[in-house]
């Protein structure tokens, strides 16, 4: 039997188109915003547009972003000026008045930084191969009013997200999302997780805001349409939201900014907001190239999303996979690297069993027959050595 709070994505959709024609408070949270970059965004988008974050903040330059549910364009807006001339940014939102707002807007953003970087597109997050207008447009308006014309829309529908999909795969650098996962129907959410990490490029990251709950939430609050739309009911628990991201195949997840304070609170249950940041790339093969790494502290031990226990100071045996991820973020900082003295290349690597933890002996990485002596041996005398 269904889950989805009832008329969920409807009371969402008029009341966001509400909040686009008339700004709700009761819709946001406070956030300081670097004010370099509202200075030159219309107060317009920046009254009527909602969020409990700024992921923002972890964009840079270069970057191509993709924004979850863009609204007014307000996220958008911020990271055109912070990617550059040389990066991208795209906005998608299910909601026509919010777009309007936002297209509106975006040949003003253009002007005042010299550059237009910035596009809109409709469609829903949880499936970012449609793009809502187009599909539109192949149905001239035409109602779906019976059988044949609904199997007719399935197939213009898929043929559409193969031929011309919303957002490729593989495209964008950086989602980033700011209070809009949590509105999303409860059996769509998982597969709106699998479309954010589709059109990532490997290496790429998921910066998200949104607000969680300290306790599992009762049916009965999660079938309220007005507690749903205003971004509570819908909201995944703090444990669960990491999870999210977890199932969804993402590595190096990190809570970067949790509040202390809720931003709502019912039936005792505390609503707050975070910011996650999850990393695209632990995909391929695990194999041997006699790599270690030592885990530098400050915790007696730690485990990794694949299980990896590791203790302080010792010396552990990774595949090469692991080796290198480890040394990017958010990992880089926690480890030393010890390279083998003979680099093993990939064609001549073995297959690595990452299912078990074992430690390095030096020997492996310097080789069993390494006699190198790097002390004087007329230095040493009866006296001791110098």
């Amino acid at each position: 039997m269904s889950n989805i709070a009832p008329n969920s994505e409807s009371a969402t959709r008029e009341r966001y188109a509400s909040a686009a024609a008339e700004a709700e408070q009761a819709l946001c949270c406070p956030v300081d915003y670097d004010p370099q970059y509202l200075k030159i965004i219309p107060s317009e988008v920046i009254e009527k547009d909602y969020g409990c974050g700024d992921p923002s903040k972890y964009v840079e330059a270069g970057d191509t972003v993709l924004d979850l549910g863009s609204g007014t364009g307000k996220i958008c807006f911020i990271a055109s000026q912070v990617v550059g001339a040389e990066g991208k940014v795209i906005g998608v939102d299910m909601t026509d008045d919010m777009l309007e707002v936002a297209r509106r807007n975006a040949p003003i953003i253009a002007e005042r930084v010299g550059y237009s970087n910035v596009e809109f597109r409709k469609g829903r997050i949880q499936d970012l191969a449609l793009n809502l207008e187009l599909l539109d447009k192949e149905l001239g308006g035409q109602p779906v009013g019976d059988v044949n014309r609904w199997m007719e829309l399935d197939k213009i529908t898929e043929e559409l997200k193969a031929k011309e999909p919303l957002v490729e795969t593989n495209s964008v650098d950086v989602v980033v999302s700011n209070c809009v996962l949590n509105l999303v129907e409860s059996d769509l959410k998982g597969k709106m997780f699998e479309e954010l990490f589709r059109v990532l490029k490997v290496g790429g990251r998921a910066v998200i805001s949104d607000i969680v709950s300290d306790e599992v939430i009762p049916k009965h609050l999660e079938d309220d349409p007005y507690l749903w739309s205003g971004c509570i009911s819908g909201s995944y628990t703090e444990v669960g939201f990491l999870k999210a991201f977890e199932d969804a195949g993402f590595y190096g997840i990190e809570v970067l900014k949790r509040d202390v304070e809720p931003w709502q609170t019912v039936e005792g249950i505390e609503f707050r907001s975070v910011t996650i940041r999850a990393w695209k790339g632990k995909e391929g093969p695990c194999m041997e190239r006699n790599q270690a790494v030592v885990y530098k502290g400050p915790f007696s031990q730690v485990s990794d999303d694949d299980g990896h226990t590791m203790v302080r100071g010792q010396r552990y045996a990774v595949c090469d996979k692991t080796y290198q991820l480890y040394q990017k973020s958010p990992y880089k900082d926690h480890f030393d690297f010890v390279d083998p003295i003979n680099e093993i290349s990939l064609d001549d690597a073995k297959e690595f069993d990452c299912s078990r933890d074992v430690t390095r002996h030096p020997r492996e990485t310097k080789g069993m027959d390494y006699t190198v002596t790097t002390v004087a041996s007329d230095c040493c005398g009866t006296e001791g050595c110098c």
